[in-house]
């Protein structure tokens, strides 16, 4: 099913010349009876009756809507003209909006790529591109939208874990835009027959589901921990490793392996510690 264009013709023009009929027909049936001519009073109902029903051709578009018009089930095609318009009144007129539209999905509780339960909602920004698609591929599109939107919202969440364990690794909460993007696609794909086309689509609810909330907190100040020890250790290191060479460039002290190692020993724990430290002065002899 593929949209086809069809011409329809002005409505002001023609509801003034449908009620300019109705008035002559009116007219030739009071003369006719005033006369006696029932000749003419037939053709004037006749008349006045073709005309009336015509009226039911008129029908209105608005900005950014059109009408899927049918005759008898048959497709016949779509009208985009907006203002007032006529067309033939056994054609069967169905209006589709093909503004912009968005909704927000409800909160869904998935499993993402590590097993671990979450809640996930998205908002998705959709517009109808092929009217007769959307009215005669599906039953209902907005309902199919709402729909196929949670389906693929569940099938996009299941692709990805919901932190990122891996450098390069794509995850849920730090790489919003490229799982945004793949949402979008994999929401194309499944309203690509509606005549639907996916605008944007977005993650606008992420969290951990409330059982094991606590305990991935947890999990997660644990790695940030670990993730700064690690730096601040590696930082110390170097700063213990300049310190040792410039002693021993510039000449100021002359160290065996033993101090060197109290020496390493000591700059650590002044490092690396989470309290300041407390010093110690040495007024005797090193040995």
């Amino acid at each position: 099913m593929k949209e086809t264009p069809i011409r329809s013709l002005p409505g002001i023009p023609m509801l003034l010349a449908l009620l300019a009929a109705i008035v002559l027909c009116a007219w030739m049936v009071i003369s006719g009876v005033q006369i006696g001519a029932p000749l003419q009073v037939v053709a004037g109902i006749v008349l006045g009756t073709v005309a009336a029903f015509c009226l039911l051709g008129l029908y209105m578009i608005e900005p950014n809507q059109s009408a899927v018009l049918s005759l008898f089930g048959k497709y016949v095609g779509t009208v985009k003209e907006n203002g007032l318009r006529w067309n033939n009144p056994f054609l069967a007129k169905k209006k589709v909006s093909q503004r912009v539209r968005n909704f927000e999905s409800g909160k869904l509780k998935v499993n993402e790529l590590d097993g671990s339960p979450i809640e996930i909602a998205s908002v998705i920004v959709w517009q109808v591109v092929d009217a007769s698609e959307a009215v005669y591929n599906v039953d209902d599109y907005e309902s199919f939208v709402h729909i196929q939107a949670e389906s693929a919202l569940r099938a996009m969440a299941t692709s990805y874990p919901y932190d990122q364990h891996e450098d390069g690794q794509l995850a849920l909460r730090s790489h919003a835009s490229e799982v945004g993007e793949h949402l979008k696609q994999e929401l194309q794909e499944r309203l690509a027959d509606a005549g639907i086309a996916v605008l944007d689509a977005r993650i606008s609810h992420l969290a951990y589901a409330p059982e094991i909330a606590q305990a991935m907190l947890q999990r997660q100040q644990a790695n940030a921990i670990i993730a700064a020890r690690t730096r601040i250790v590696a930082g110390a290191v170097g700063m213990v490793e300049m310190a040792l060479a410039e002693l021993q460039k510039n000449g100021v002290v002359h160290l065996d392996e033993e101090r060197k190692a109290q020496m390493v020993s000591n700059l650590l724990v002044v490092l690396c510690g989470e309290r300041s430290t407390q010093p110690i002065v040495n007024t005797g002899s090193l040995y």
